[in-house]
């Protein structure tokens, strides 16, 4: 049961990446994140697949949702400069307390 976890945390990182493509792409424009887009999504659908053996459907996908949010948030407001506010950080707050609440809830 370890390695559908370690399945989800690659799943995760991979989608993290392809959206990180998705910005430096700008628009299909740039060719290498414009390939890298469809290459990171079709390992993180693989891993995602992969740990669906024995995971329960949602509690994967409220992970998987909740921790690639945070951490493409983190990324653009580090990385990309995006503007950080007090409704951004709760909010984003909100959805790891949602996604703990989910987990404790089985």
């Amino acid at each position: 049961m370890l390695i559908n976890w370690i399945y989800l945390l690659a799943a995760i990182l991979f989608e993290v990446l392809g959206t990180t493509c998705m910005k430096l792409s700008e628009g299909f424009k740039n060719l290498i994140p414009s390939i890298l887009i469809f290459v990171f999504y079709g390992f993180g659908f693989t891993f995602s697949t992969l740990s669906l053996e024995k995971l329960d459907v949602g509690v994967a996908y409220s992970i998987w949702s909740g921790l690639g949010t945070m951490l493409i948030a983190s990324i653009g407001i580090i990385w990309f400069r995006e503007s950080v506010s007090l409704v951004k950080f709760i909010s984003i707050a909100l959805i790891i307390i949602g996604v703990i609440g989910i987990n404790s809830s089985k």
